[in-house]
């Protein structure tokens, strides 16, 4: 058996959580249009005959001195400490800039084997071919593989230089497993999906969820009751939407996605609340990041 602990690193919107779910072929991270969703390091996990992957999603690499997106930095920073190899995720769409420099950095640093997959190839416009050179440049002896988490193309390729890459060693998680996720926080990154989804032009990082109660009822239903958390009172009113309408269709949309997750019906109760400059507040993103 081959075993690894991987992280996937990138910049935002590169497409590390489509590419976890495609890899896992079931929703483990949460996905929108909307950059920096992800903003914990999420496990999923690939078990086959020849090993077990457990991939690690981390939020994307951006550069900014604003306390939240420092609490996301540190994620990917401690995430390449704890991992036995990289996988570092390139947007082919995009220009090598001066970010993409500072994450190539840091990956080497890391010391780690990397694999680099150049995503994005399905879109007519990807330069993935004269990204080569520079990359090559920095990692030698890393494999680059050509890949489009959207349509899974190259990705069977990619699973085969990871495994290469891995050690024997025995399996960190029961075959059944494809994520060690708790069903609060599962709960609370679906609510928060469907939530962007509904308001991505007005409040996408303004918001974040907070489960209080999950009980499984006699009749086999489970059922959560949750707070949509945002910073003012003119957000509390866009998330409602008039007469409560947008509100329900997050309520209805994550019910039904959830109940999917979980093979059983679950009912949600929602509610919104202020939480004044909470993405200044330490502990609070401690508590929420970490």
């Amino acid at each position: 058996m081959k075993v690894a602990v991987c992280a996937i690193v990138g910049r935002p919107s590169s497409g590390k959580s489509t590419l976890l779910n495609t890899l896992c072929g079931r929703k483990v991270a949460i996905t929108s249009p909307v950059p920096q969703t992800t903003r914990n390091r999420i496990r999923g996990i690939v078990t086959e005959e020849r090993g077990q992957i457990v991939f690690i999603d981390t939020p994307g690499y951006h550069q900014s001195e604003k306390k939240f997106n420092l609490f996301l930095k540190e994620q990917v920073i401690e995430a390449l400490k704890e991992v036995d190899e990289i996988l570092y995720l390139v947007d082919s769409t995009r220009s090598i800039g001066e970010e993409e420099h500072e994450l190539i950095e840091l990956v080497k640093q890391a010391g780690k084997p990397v694999v680099i997959a150049l995503n994005k190839i399905d879109i007519p416009e990807h330069h993935a071919e004269g990204m080569v050179p520079l990359l090559k440049a920095h990692f030698p002896s890393a494999p680059i593989v050509k890949i489009s988490a959207y349509t899974g193309e190259g990705l069977e390729d990619l699973k085969a230089r990871l495994f290469e890459a891995a050690e024997e060693g025995p399996q960190l998680y029961p075959e059944e497993f494809y994520t060690d996720q708790e069903p609060r926080f599962r709960i609370a990154e679906i609510i928060r999906e469907k939530a962007i989804h509904q308001t991505r032009e007005e409040l996408p990082h303004a918001l974040y969820v907070e489960v209080l109660d999950v009980e499984e009822r006699p009749d086999e239903t489970l059922w959560a009751r949750a707070l949509i958390c945002v910073e003012r009172e003119s957000q509390k009113g866009i998330i409602i939407g008039r007469g409560g309408e947008k509100i329900k269709t997050i309520r209805l949309q994550s019910e039904k996605e959830l109940s999917g997750i979980f093979e059983r019906p679950v009912r949600l109760d929602l509610r919104v609340k202020v939480v004044p400059k909470w993405r200044r507040n330490e502990g609070l993103l401690r508590r929420l990041l970490t």
